[in-house]
């Protein structure tokens, strides 16, 4: 965990992203009767954690030469973070999404002047799709989660949770797809404050690292749920899983209803609307509480991403009136 640690506080992140706050959600504190804070990673220029990553791992290709251009698979925030750190590097990207990507995040990607691919159902299809056009195009891939310096890029965000928290920190929530975000904060945290317990969140319908903890081998989904695009992936990743077997405390999974519910609590408190990946840890920290009945314990959430498409949120408000009605 060392060489991860030291890998973090020498990544390229701060060339590009700022620091992001961690802010109080005084209505949920109220609620759940814990110090709550959300980690708002919802505020970058892309609504989204993944620059981080995207910008740490293509920094360092560019640092040693490598600049004919490169490829990615994503359903959309890693993809955009590829985009604009090309674009901010002055190399060229083709970024290969799922068809069933929302609308505003390919249109986001082209904004950014990558190429746009679309191939495939879900993450996996897709990135057998992308190896392939990388292998004809020797175009440089860009992993989404599987990558030192992507691990490294998001574990920026567990060193800045510990510095901001003042030393008043219990526990850490942390939406989990292939594990990239979460082995690069827990990393961080196991190194320099072990005491502060871990805490992944997944959706019942794309829960490949639960699965494979419980198993204590990485185990392949046959498919994942679309409602969580963000994190529908159906196997960990090879260099993520150890990582996360070594440093997180537990996964949490929670339901579309719990994650709807969670999009509501971060509204309140912020007046922000989440993707529903981005509300994933709200929504395992709320059912660790009320599970734990836990009080007086100060709880970090890291909302990943606010990149909501506006279909999906009709679906999100019916299933919070429904939630409501049968309450």
């Amino acid at each position: 965990m060392a060489q991860i640690r030291d890998a973090i506080l020498t990544s390229h992140v701060y060339d590009i992203v700022q620091e992001t706050p961690l802010a109080a959600a005084d209505h949920l504190s109220d609620q759940l009767g814990n110090r709550v804070l959300f980690k708002r990673e919802d505020l970058h220029p892309l609504f989204s954690f993944k620059i981080r990553g995207a910008y740490n791992r293509m920094a360092e290709f560019y640092r040693v030469g490598c600049r004919d251009g490169v490829i990615t698979a994503s359903a959309g925030n890693h993809a955009q973070g590829v985009a604009y750190s090309a674009k901010h590097l002055g190399i060229t990207a083709v970024i290969v999404m799922p068809c069933t990507t929302p609308d505003i995040k390919v249109d986001a990607v082209r904004r950014l002047g990558a190429d746009v691919l679309l191939r495939g159902d879900d993450f996996a299809e897709t990135s057998a799709r992308a190896y392939d056009v990388a292998l004809t195009s020797g175009r440089v891939f860009v992993e989404a989660f599987d990558d030192p310096f992507v691990i490294a890029g998001q574990g920026t965000i567990g060193e800045e949770i510990l510095r901001q928290s003042l030393g008043r920190l219990d526990a850490v929530f942390v939406p989990v797809g292939g594990g990239g975000l979460i082995s690069g904060i827990a990393a961080f945290l196991h190194s320099l404050a072990p005491h502060v317990t871990v805490g992944g969140v997944q959706p019942f319908e794309a829960d490949a690292m639960y699965q494979s903890l419980a198993k204590g081998h990485r185990v392949a989904l046959g498919r994942v749920g679309r409602f969580t695009d963000g994190v529908a992936v159906r196997e960990a990743g090879r260099l993520t899983f150890p990582i996360v077997q070594q440093t997180v405390d537990r996964i949490v999974r929670v339901s579309n209803d719990e994650i709807c519910g969670a999009i509501k609590d971060v509204f309140d408190d912020t007046r922000t609307i989440m993707e529903p990946a981005g509300a994933l840890s709200v929504a395992g920290l709320r059912r660790f509480v009320e599970s734990e009945n836990v009080k007086g314990a100060n709880l970090v959430a890291v909302l990943s991403g606010a990149n909501m498409d506006f279909h999906k949120l009709g679906r999100v408000a019916e299933r919070i009136r429904g939630a409501a009605g049968s309450g």
